[in-house]
Formats: C-alpha cells, sequence, structure tokens
C-alpha cells in the first residue's frame, strides 16, 4: 500500500514535461522540471528564451534607462 505522499497524485512526475516519454537511469532538471534527456533540456531552454523574446515591446522595457 502506498503512503499518501507516494501515490499518483502527489508522487513525483512520472513522465518528461516535453515529450511525455518514460525517465531513463538518469533524470535531467531544468527549473526544478523533470525532463528525459540533454535533447529535451535544450528544448526546453529554447521554449523560455521564446517565451522572454515573444513581447518586442517587453525587452525595450528591460532596456530603457530610468530618469528620476
Amino acid at each position: 500500500m502506498l503512503k499518501c505522499s507516494e501515490s499518483r497524485r502527489h508522487g513525483r512526475a512520472t513522465r518528461c514535461a516535453i515529450c511525455n516519454g518514460r525517465f531513463g537511469l538518469i533524470r535531467y532538471y531544468s527549473w526544478r522540471t523533470p525532463l528525459c534527456s540533454s535533447k529535451c533540456v535544450d528544448r526546453f531552454k529554447a521554449r523560455r528564451v521564446s517565451d522572454y523574446n515573444w513581447l518586442p515591446w517587453f525587452q525595450t522595457l528591460d532596456q530603457a534607462p530610468r530618469t528620476a
């Protein structure tokens, strides 16, 4: 019998967050997200960069000089 913290609802992730594949002997992590391979790590990082760059005006806000 599984404990409450080990059940499927409350347990660890059983599939990769990117490709929904099963984990092998090595599990990779990026930003606390479990991933199955280094290829999925690269895809996850590329997705984060594209999510950051999707608004052109957001980048100009980061680079704009502040006046007090």
